[in-house]
């Protein structure tokens, strides 16, 4: 698949290349192999039927292995991290086990983030809705390995069937003796509780999150101190998201080498993948990472609208990472290293797809605008710069614009992204980079277009537009699309 890929980005791939087996194509995985049995939600999701599907089997075995045991066993496997930064997941969990933890007494945490707001993801909440013990006794091994002494579970307060749902698996579990005291009868204390949030994006990120269960408003800390070492309450704490750790039991139980032998190298195991938008059968299912985009869509959602010939780009990670377009999509791989290669991200692998219909200006503006409401303004950069993102996106919506303004938005993003305290900013920023990098010819049409019959100046300006008694006059302002009135 590598070898179509144009020289300068051969060069990129050779870091991750497949040393074991040069030629190998990934895609196909079989049922067996699938971690998520119910995702179609054919079987119970109670605690009988998860059994029958393998959940808590041998989970004792498991925590009386102790801390060590899992840790290594979640290295071998190369999970990374399934919420979209990609930190290797063994190691992010060893830094709750410094050398002399012991001494600090009291209580640790593992903070599981269900918030799920990112445009275009849907993976956690399905996870929740069919297999919510999956994430339940995932809690419970990764809280083992963490040595931590409960788990709360931040789930956006807009999914109530979910959160109805994962109370009724928790209840079960406690019922059945499988988390509480004596967790599955291995000697292991461990609570699991829900915490149900209000629906702000900012919140999916790990220091706001800590500060909202804590009773606060949801705006991220400054780091450090890291949570592993100052986290909820004051006390250890590590933030993972929902799929991240429901793979886990599966991983022990099978082996970290056995989800190693997916995907490739430095990309290993399975991945749940949520593709909305101009396909035939939009879904989420599982498969293995490095599959191929193309054979992705083609395979598991019919095809794209009208064809592959009708593809105008893809987003393949979610809102914030950039737009890919045709001639990109045809030959990546779905994996950490592959996408960043092309100058895009796997993020949450939630792939969004527009075919030629799109007024891909339109997308775009109305990601800017959906950053610009969630931006939780603490730092400047952020709070301002989303806004004036917004403002421009709406004026290229229009056309009414310079073309020179082109260049003043990116380097507005490239002011804004790397300069916060969370990646709000980049995310933000980085729609709008892919935009101009893939479509600019289009921008430019849209504003050559307004100039027909418009003498446009920098900022929008008409000809005989003016400020009088502080409102604009003879210089129409594209309306904030965020409220509908476009």
């Amino acid at each position: 698949m590598l070898r179509k890929q144009a020289p300068s980005l051969r060069r990129g791939f050779a870091a991750v290349s497949d040393n074991v087996q040069p030629n190998r194509v990934h895609g196909g995985l079989k049922d067996q192999d699938r971690i998520f049995q119910n995702i179609y939600d054919k079987y119970g999701r109670d605690l009988t039927s998860a059994q029958k599907r393998g959940d808590w089997y041998k989970t004792k075995e498991i925590i009386l292995k102790g801390d060590k045991w899992i840790i290594d066993e979640m290295k071998k496997s190369g999970l990374r991290g399934r919420g979209g930064a990609g930190f290797p997941s063994g190691l992010k969990w060893s830094f709750m086990n410094p050398p002399g933890w012991e001494k600090n007494v009291g209580a640790k945490y593992l903070v599981v983030n269900a918030d799920e707001g990112e445009p275009g993801t849907c993976k956690d909440r399905e996870i929740i809705r069919k297999e919510p013990h999956k994430l339940v006794e995932g809690c419970l091994v990764a809280g083992r390995a963490m040595n931590a002494t409960a788990a709360y579970i931040y789930i956006r307060g807009e999914f109530y069937n979910e959160a109805v749902q994962l109370q009724t698996a928790i209840n079960e579990a406690y019922k059945a003796g499988l988390i509480g005291k004596n967790a599955c009868g291995s000697g292991y204390d461990f609570d699991v509780y829900i915490h149900r949030g209000m629906g702000a994006y900012i919140c999916g990120e790990e220091t706001a999150l800590i500060e909202s269960i804590e009773g606060k408003a949801g705006k991220p800390r400054l780091k450090p101190p890291f949570p592993a070492g100052v986290g909820l309450f004051g006390r250890p704490t590590t933030v993972t998201n929902v799929e991240t750790v429901a793979v886990a039991p599966t991983i022990l139980r099978r082996g970290g080498d056995w989800f190693a032998s997916f995907g490739r190298e430095r990309n290993s195991g399975t991945k749940l993948f949520c593709v909305s938008g101009h396909v035939n059968e939009p879904c989420t299912f599982e498969e293995e990472m490095s599959i191929p985009l193309k054979e992705l869509l083609e395979k598991h959602c019919g095809g794209v609208v009208g064809g592959w010939d009708n593809l105008l780009g893809v987003v393949p990670g979610g809102s914030s990472v950039p737009i890919m377009p045709k001639d990109t999509c045809e030959n990546v791989l779905m994996d950490f290293d592959a996408l960043r290669d092309v100058g895009s991200g796997l993020g949450t692998a939630a792939v969004i797809v527009m075919n030629k219909s799109t007024d891909v200006i339109r997308a775009i503006q109305r990601f800017s605008a959906f950053y610009k409401h969630e931006s939780c303004g603490q730092c400047t950069p952020c709070r301002e710069g989303t806004t004036y993102l917004q403002k421009m996106m709406d004026r290229f919506y229009t056309g009414q614009a310079k073309e020179r303004e082109i260049d003043m938005i990116f380097e507005l993003t490239k002011e804004i992204e790397g300069h916060t305290i969370c990646a709000l900013g980049d995310a933000a920023a980085w729609p709008v980079q892919g935009l101009i990098k893939s479509f600019r010819p289009v921008m430019v049409d849209r504003i050559n277009e307004f100039q027909k019959n418009n003498n446009v100046s920098y900022g929008g300006w008409l000809e005989g537009g003016k400020v009088k008694d502080g409102k604009v006059v003879g210089s129409p302002i594209p309306a904030d699309a965020f409220h509908g009135h476009h």
